[in-house]
């Protein structure tokens, strides 16, 4: 095998497991130390940087960091990663905040039209108007957000959070037209915009249009994500005593959640597929069986029940799940029955776009499922001055997603609009960075013991429910986020070999907690070394840290998947062939040269 190239700043990066996992690639490790450092805008603004949205993601993000997250290997937990997120957020000192947000540089004669008002489209904002651009963003909805704001209910995401995040983007001198639905993108391209940026997300909720009853029903039965829309914006202030809820996703936990709210005596889930198959997060199916709300799985609808022209309730058939050897799953029908009385039906099942607006004759290609074509590198379609992100490009994601699409759309405008080619785009910044202090003494937290992930506060279910504004999340206070910050492994903090220093001892490989580290013969192929390792290294997607041939014509093998990043093999090393260094990644963004 080859020397690791640790030098490419990809390499370590793929270390930082929680990083790496981010679509926005946010230095999670970097801002959990500040946190335990007491020092919270500091940690909010290397969120903000990143993800734009620290108070709403730490309430509300998928949290694709917390499934890598390298605790989860020590304990049976994660970090609580967004949990932290929302600590930063919530202890920032506001003013200091707002003196940091960046200078808006003379207006550079070129103009930007951003179509819907969430995520993706205020990521590309936040990232394009401090350079000058002249931009206006076009929403139908009365105030900036997206679906951040109709779709995310305020006992998740109070409105003083979002309010407060998406004017740090709108108060950089964006011009927003809101109340204003687009209905021709022709229109919006002869205003003689330099570039048109669409993220309008996934607007249509999927429908059972074809189910016996649906239309006699249409009154009382709601597609999910225009019901919690309208709740939302209060034009809709009540539900039927008994409701159904249809579907497995998040929207589906939020839909019945508000119904509860909302003055429903009798709410139930009611999903085709099997409880442990459900789309929704762990969280989410958790906080709704808190609120006393049943789950029932395995239910396929079969028919609304009307009676004297009014909805009354649904026939199910239940189903069993067959999994072949592939692990494809089947439901198969049992020919079982079961009829649940109700008043309203909402139908969470799904979202899909929808571009009625958008002409066939500008350029802008179709591809499968009526989907735009776009570049998943630039998000550039193909009209040269028409780009997408968030859920309007590939179908519905999360906000984190739709964040990390708006950066690179904006590099994209960005480079198009000064006459580069977009594919001329700047590599990561990295660096490295010893932590040494001392013989013994690093610059950061290095102590690996178990620690049992800190359980977040809520509200009393008494009051919860009682209205949709009471939060029901109350966050970790500043000695919890401290307590949960101290859990982290700090894995950014990488170890670093020295092969003209090493006296192949051994002792590094002694006093390892893992059994990472193995000194022997190299191999042509990775398969070959990993069987010599002394540990199994399975994790096939995490590569090796392979030295340079050493004296001994062996090699330092390093399985960077196990390893703790707990510095025992520097501390130990009696010539300091290993050091513990910080490594530090960022993401390229707009208007950044070299």
């Amino acid at each position: 095998m080859k020397p690791t190239d640790i030098k490419n700043p990809e390499y370590f990066h793929k270390v930082v497991d929680c990083q790496y996992a981010c679509p926005a690639h946010t230095p999670v490790p970097e801002y959990i130390r500040l946190i335990a450092q007491e020092r919270y805008s500091d940690a909010y603004m290397v969120n903000w940087e990143s993800n734009v949205f620290p108070g709403v993601l730490g309430r509300t993000c998928d949290r694709p960091c917390e499934p890598a997250c390298r605790r989860g290997r020590v304990d049976e937990e994660p970090v609580a990663i967004c949990r932290l997120k929302r600590v930063a957020a919530d202890n920032k000192d506001d003013a200091n905040i707002l003196s940091r947000m960046p200078e808006i540089a003379p207006k550079n004669g070129k103009r930007v039209a951003l179509i819907g008002g969430g995520p993706a489209a205020l990521t590309v904002g936040r990232d394009l108007a401090p350079l000058g651009y002249e931009i206006d963003l076009y929403d139908d909805q009365p105030v900036g957000g997206g679906f951040m704001r109709s779709q995310i209910p305020s006992f998740r995401l109070p409105d003083e959070v979002l309010n407060q995040e998406v004017n740090y983007v709108l108060d950089m001198g964006i011009s927003t037209h809101f109340n204003t639905y687009v209905s021709s993108l022709k229109e919006i391209l002869d205003k003689d915009y330099d570039a048109v940026f669409v993220g309008t997300g996934a607007p249509r909720g999927r429908d059972l249009s074809k189910l016996p009853g649906r239309e006699e029903g249409d009154s009382s039965i709601h597609v999910g994500i225009d019901w919690l829309a309208n709740v939302a914006f209060e034009h809709t202030k009540a539900v039927g005593k008994k409701v159904l809820v249809l579907g497995g996703g998040n929207t589906a936990m939020d839909c019945c959640r508000t119904a509860l709210r909302l003055g429903a005596d009798d709410v139930k889930v009611v999903v085709r597929s099997p409880f442990a198959d459900m789309k929704a997060s762990p969280w989410e199916k958790e906080d709704t069986q808190h609120e006393g709300i049943p789950i029932i799985d395995n239910h396929s609808p079969k028919e609304f029940l009307i009676k004297d022209g009014k909805l009354v309730g649904m026939s199910f058939e239940v189903v069993e799940a067959v999994y072949d050897d592939a692990g494809k799953r089947s439901l198969v029908p049992t020919g079982e029955i079961v009829e649940f009385e109700c008043d309203d039906v909402l139908m969470a099942i799904g979202q899909e776009n929808s571009f009625p607006w958008i002409e066939r004759d500008i350029g802008l290609e179709f591809g499968k499922w009526d989907m735009p074509v776009v570049d998943p590198v630039t998000f550039c379609s193909t009209n040269e001055r028409v780009f997408f992100g968030g859920d309007a490009a590939f179908g519905p994601e999360n906000v984190i997603t739709a964040v990390a699409h708006g950066h690179q759309a904006a590099v994209s405008i960005d480079l198009a609009l000064n006459g580069k080619e977009l594919t001329d785009r700047l590599a990561p910044g990295t660096n490295l960075l010893s932590q040494k202090m001392g013989i013994h003494e690093w610059a950061y937290d290095a102590g690996v013991v178990e620690d049992d992930r800190q359980i977040v506060p809520l509200e009393d279910l008494k009051i919860s429910l009682k209205s949709l504004k009471t939060e029901v999340e109350l966050g970790f206070d500043e000695d919890l986020g401290f307590a949960e910050a101290q859990r982290c492994l700090n894995c950014d903090v990488q170890t670093v070999f020295s092969e003209s220093r090493c006296i192949e001892c051994d002792a590094c490989v002694d006093i390892c907690p893992t059994d990472c580290i193995t000194f022997t013969p190299n191999e042509d192929d990775d398969a070959a070394l990993r069987n010599k390792l002394s540990a199994p290294a399975n994790n096939l997607t995490q590569d090796l840290y392979v030295s340079e041939d050493l004296p001994t014509q062996r090699v330092m093998v390093k399985d960077e998947n196990v390893c703790l990043h707990c510095g025992l093999c520097a501390e130990r090393c009696p010539t300091s062939a290993w050091d513990m260094q910080k490594y530090l990644y960022t993401v390229t963004k707009a208007g950044q040269s070299a």
